[in-house]
This record gives C-alpha cells, sequence and structure tokens, in this order.
C-alpha cells in the first residue's frame, strides 16, 4: 500500500480514487474488543475560576476504540450536569474552605498565588490587595504593586483588554497618569 506525501497540498480525504476498481472494504466487526486495557483515554479538567483555590474535576474515561471513548466521554460529561456533580463539588469546596482553621494563608506558603494568562503570579513580596479607589471602573479587579519609589495598581484583566494602571499620589490617592 502506498501513503500520499504528507507535504502535498492537498487533503487525503478529499481526494477521488485514481483508479475506478472498487475499494476492498473491511470486514464488519461485530463488536468492540472488550478484553485487556483499554487503549483509549480522554482526560477532562473543569476548572470554576481561574484561581488555584477554585474547584477542579478532572474525569477521566476510558475505551476500547476512539468512538466508544468520545461517546462514553459525552455521557460522563452530561451524567455530572444530569446529576448535580458539578454543582456538588463547588459547593464541597465553599464547605471545605469555610472548616479551614488556619492562620494566614490557606494555601500554604509565604505569600498568596494566582493565575493569569498562563502565568503564575505572586500577590506577595511587593503586590498586594488593591484598595477601593474612588471612581475607579475597572471591571477585572486590580492588584497593588509597590516599589521603593512608586506603586500603582494594576488591571488585571487579559492582555490587549487592559485598563489604565493608577498612579499612587503623594496624598495616598490613587490616579490615571
Amino acid at each position: 500500500m502506498s501513503y500520499p506525501s504528507p507535504f502535498d497540498e492537498r487533503s487525503p480525504w478529499d481526494e477521488t480514487p485514481e483508479n475506478n476498481t472498487p475499494k476492498k472494504e473491511d470486514p464488519p466487526m461485530t463488536s468492540t474488543p472488550t478484553e485487556g486495557p483499554a487503549p483509549f483515554t480522554i482526560g477532562f479538567t473543569l476548572k470554576a475560576g481561574n484561581g488555584f483555590d477554585a474547584e477542579w474535576l478532572t474525569p477521566k474515561v476510558y475505551g476500547h476504540s476512539a468512538d466508544e471513548t468520545a461517546e462514553r466521554g459525552a455521557e460522563l460529561l452530561n451524567a455530572m450536569k444530569a446529576h448535580g456533580l458539578i454543582d456538588l463539588a463547588s459547593k464541597a469546596a465553599d464547605y471545605t474552605r469555610s472548616q479551614y482553621k488556619g492562620g494566614g494563608n490557606p494555601g500554604g506558603g509565604s505569600a498568596p498565588k494566582r493565575f493569569n494568562n498562563g502565568r503564575v503570579e505572586n500577590t506577595g513580596s511587593g503586590a498586594g490587595s488593591a484598595p477601593k479607589t474612588a471612581g475607579d471602573d475597572c471591571p477585572h479587579g486590580r492588584s497593588l504593586v509597590t516599589k521603593p519609589t512608586w506603586a500603582a495598581l494594576f488591571c488585571d484583566g487579559p492582555d490587549g483588554d487592559k485598563c489604565d494602571p493608577l498612579w499612587k499620589q503623594k496624598d495616598g490617592s490613587f490616579k490615571a497618569k
């Protein structure tokens, strides 16, 4: 059997047979083999928010064929929704967080962290929670960054959609330049 060149600009699925001889079809399978380990796997990550403290559900499905695995994946996600598993996981996580009796950062470590645009950002060491500023209409939220000679509130929005930073004034207020 010859295979088409992967460097051709044509799609092998759009090609017409070069000769008109009927294609020999594979005999139909009577059933999908179910013995032995399932060679196909789909893993899902369902994350409730962009912070590390958000709930994560990471179900997996296995199958003996790609079609069977995809069908099982769809069945699993629909069943999780229909039986309220996603909502229950969120409520259980809220309850677990409410039971935390320790001090400082519940996630451990020296400073809280957050996930922003594919990067881990440390909100400690010069950064902190943003003070409320009158007239600030940023819908994304802001992070306070302080350096020895300046301080500013920066927008937490996605790149390309960030609001103007607010710079700390001598009177302690924050204003856009």
